[in-house]
């Protein structure tokens, strides 16, 4: 039996973790989707071991309190969670920002789409792609 997926979406618009849900249920209603709506709350989820490890985690880049970027500085620095690929999904579409996310550890870059058809497809790229 194949492992189910769990994917943390971070994010504090509400409207786009629920299109996000909505797109990764599309894909395949097996994945599991933990949403968090700050990076505090994203950190809080993964330092308790006492929960299960996402295979995937998604960070909204500008979020109060604690940022995307520095929820990707954090989660790098621990041994137990370096190894999860962290997609940053933003707004932002600036080339400058995606290369400095890149070089913190972050394994892709999206802007965030204008359609849930587009969001469908982008979670169907991260999912499909390997990133050892």
């Amino acid at each position: 039996m194949e492992k189910s997926i769990t994917i943390l979406f971070a994010d504090d618009d509400a409207d786009d973790r629920k299109l996000f849900f909505e797109a990764v249920k599309e894909i395949d209603d097996t994945i599991k989707c933990i949403g968090a709506a700050n990076g505090k709350e994203a950190l809080r989820y993964l330092k308790n071991e006492a929960l299960p490890r996402p295979d995937y985690i998604f960070l909204d880049l500008r979020m109060p309190g604690i940022s995307g970027q520095e929820c990707l500085e954090e989660i790098k620095k621990d041994e137990n969670l370096v190894h999860i690929p962290v997609i940053v999904y933003t707004t932002s579409r600036e080339v400058e920002e995606s290369i400095k996310l890149k070089k913190l550890g972050a394994v892709h870059f999206m802007s965030k789409p204008d359609s849930p058809d587009e969001i469908y497809y982008m979670i169907s790229f991260v999912l499909g792609e390997k990133w050892d």
